[in-house]
């Protein structure tokens, strides 16, 4: 599992624009209940000069993620990247053109309210609970950004150097944001900014110009002198409460979390391959009473140490001499034969390690990896605590003589009709080449042969309409990549992603090396979510 979707807590939109008269302004007004909320500035309609902007403010869980991340569900700052995703709503209304959006914390608490107008602003709080623009909420106004008890409007935001700021560009007004403040909600989970929430509103040099002289502690004008001296409106996003379960604003944490466990497709260092090539990376899964658990004895660097021993076919155990490695860029020989590698945790109870193993002259069928740990070099001794002896078969790197042209036949080993909206599920994806021509006594005496896709994704989208309920994220983040071990590819999939009560499937692209691109595979496989209230 490498996503998971923090829907707004809170949201509504604050305004300092006229009501439809043209006299009396929308400051009062709350618009917490609507289930759109809209930014905008509108330059000169009431009078010349005169100036009218909408902002958003909108909060997120954050104490859930503090959560998800004590439990292990997210890994660690640095490891995971939090992107802001707000869904464009489409309106009649005219939308601005080559413009861009700040996106700010906000400095002091503020009430969502109960409001819905946005047309004629006449849901006014007059004491009840709710933000608008002059007042956070129904007992506190908003303060400066100097953070003092002076008065101010259109929302209270940290503008600070040492703050996080963002921007968004767009070209039109019809795109949605899907922006990385992963700085930002680091600073929440930490503390060390308080969870307030952001505010979403046209950046300075596009809201509307008005004079500094406007401004007092009760006048709801914006000093921006630099502003702008023409129009832009009207974006709009989805609210947190539109019927459209995806589009509704969320933090949607990500990180690649693909096992990528050569144990299985496992390869002797070659000169036909650059050096990079000849790596692979080996894991060791410490399960207790079925729960992945530390090894306490480890320290803070959890280290544990690799050394491989050669054997034959009907050898019941490691020969007595271990045999050279050599350790990649992330890891070190421990002795001075080099025969230990260094490896470590990846996450909890998951344990990897990575090398490289020439071949001897009559290369052998079976290798042994004895993983351990101690102060000495080698596993030979009785200071050392050996945790698993586990086995590889190794292959050599052959060239061919004709281009290869892979295609693969693949299923999803375990796939049910139906899933729980509170589970999350791993599927395991057998894959083989798909004109495999096994003859009789190979069907008859072995498994069927199988195939490690190294580079693989996966998207799911909604059987009713196609819509894409998860992309494809082959990107940095990798966060749809499957995992691979000595049994195949897999993955794991939080159906809270998904709307209950639908069904959707699953569709797998392969990255092909030759084209540089990704290709869909052509399978389909369905399920559905439901929402089980018993």
């Amino acid at each position: 599992m490498a996503i998971k979707r923090y829907t707004a807590s809170a949201d509504t939109t604050i305004v300092n624009a006229y009501q439809p008269n043209l006299v009396t302004r929308g400051t009062g007004a709350n618009m917490g209940f609507a289930d759109v909320v809209e930014t905008f500035s509108v330059y000169g309609r009431q009078a010349t000069g005169s100036q009218e902007l909408s902002r958003i403010l909108i909060q997120f869980p954050i104490a859930t993620i503090i959560t998800d991340r004590a439990a292990g569900t997210i890994p660690a700052s640095g490891s995971a990247t939090f992107y802001l995703r707000m869904y464009n709503a489409q309106h009649s209304k005219t939308v601005p053109e080559d413009f861009s959006l700040s996106v700010l914390p906000v400095a002091q608490s503020w009430q969502e309210g109960v409001g819905l107008d946005l047309e004629t602003y006449k849901d006014l709080t007059k004491g009840n609970t709710g933000a608008n623009w002059m007042s956070a909420s129904n007992t506190s106004p908003w303060t400066g950004s100097s953070y003092t008890t002076n008065d101010c409007v259109g929302g209270s935001y940290r503008t600070g150097a040492a703050d996080p700021q963002f921007k968004v560009s767009f070209a039109g007004g019809l795109e949605n944001i899907k922006m990385d403040i992963t700085p930002l909600v680091e600073h929440w989970i930490a503390g060390t900014i308080s969870n307030y929430g952001v505010g979403v509103h046209l950046s300075s040099s596009y809201e509307a110009s008005a004079s500094v002289g406007a401004n007092t502690a009760s006048a709801p004008i914006l000093p921006l002198t630099g502003g702008a001296t023409k129009s832009y409106y009207t974006k709009r996003f989805f609210a947190r409460g539109t019927q459209y379960f995806f589009k509704r604003p969320a933090i949607e944490a990500v990180w690649n979390s693909a096992v990528k466990d050569d144990r299985g497709d496992f390869y002797y260092s070659s000169s036909l391959a650059p050096a990079a090539n000849n790596m692979n990376t080996i894991y060791f899964y410490n399960y207790i009473r079925g729960a992945l658990t530390n090894i306490p004895d480890l320290g803070d660097d959890n280290r544990v140490y690799v050394s491989m021993f050669s054997g034959n076919a009907g050898n019941t155990a490691p020969s007595a001499s271990a045999l050279l490695l050599a350790a990649d860029n992330s890891g070190f020989v421990r002795s001075a034969a080099s025969t230990v590698v260094t490896g470590g945790l990846v996450s909890t109870g998951i344990y990897s390690a990575s090398f490289a193993i020439t071949a001897a002259a009559t290369p052998v069928t079976t290798l042994y990896d004895v993983w351990f740990t101690g102060s000495d070099a080698t596993v030979a001794t009785s200071s050392a605590t050996q945790y698993l002896t586990g086995t590889i078969t190794p292959q050599v790197i052959k060239p061919t003589q004709t281009v290869a042209k892979p295609v693969y036949y693949l299923n999803i080993t375990n796939l049910r009709d139906k899933y729980r909206s509170e589970e999350t599920a791993r599927f395991n994806v057998y894959i083989r080449n798909k004109f495999w021509d096994p003859t009789i006594y190979t069907v008859a005496t072995t498994t069927p042969e199988s195939t490690t896709i190294a580079s693989a994704s996966y998207r799911v989208y909604r059987l009713v309409d196609g819509y894409d309920a998860v992309s494809y994220d082959t990107g940095s983040d990798l966060a749809t990549g499957l995992s691979y071990d000595i049994s195949g590819n897999y993955f794991d999939f939080d159906m809270k992603l998904l709307d209950p009560g639908y069904a959707y499937a699953f569709k797998f692209a392969f990255y092909d090396p030759a084209l540089s691109s990704w290709t869909e595979q052509s399978e389909v496989f369905k399920f559905r979510v439901e929402s089980y209230e018993y």
